[in-house]
């Protein structure tokens, strides 16, 4: 199974300054119809996650509580990602044979929460 990675949210979020990211954001999910296709029977399948707490955040320091609180508010869940999350997502697509050409979005409902 081929595995593909967007970075979430703002590619269905819309506003200023955020053409070129949202457009390839949104893209990966057609590629990843396109490659099921084309590569078929071999799965593919993409993963689209929100902001996750991974570690790449510290390097904010002070400033990574206030970037995963906004990201907390901004879900349907009420709480950020954890990298156990995202791995728990490609543990499920690497088992779920019947899945391809899907865009998995693990962003804790973010894309329809509104403002």
């Amino acid at each position: 199974m081929w595995s593909l990675q967007a970075r979430g949210v703002v590619g269905w979020r819309l506003g200023p300054g955020s053409l070129v990211k949202g457009v390839t954001n949104g893209a990966v999910e057609y590629v990843a119809c396109h490659l099921a296709a084309d590569l078929a029977p071999v799965r593919v399948n993409a993963v689209s996650p929100g902001v996750v707490d991974s570690g790449a955040w510290d390097r904010l320091g002070e400033r990574k509580t206030a970037l995963l609180g906004n990201s907390a508010d901004g879900t349907l869940v009420g709480r950020h990602a954890g990298a156990d999350d995202v791995v728990d997502m490609v543990m499920w697509l690497l088992r779920a044979g019947f899945v391809s050409g899907e865009t998995i979005h693990i962003e804790g409902g973010a894309r329809h929460k509104s403002a």
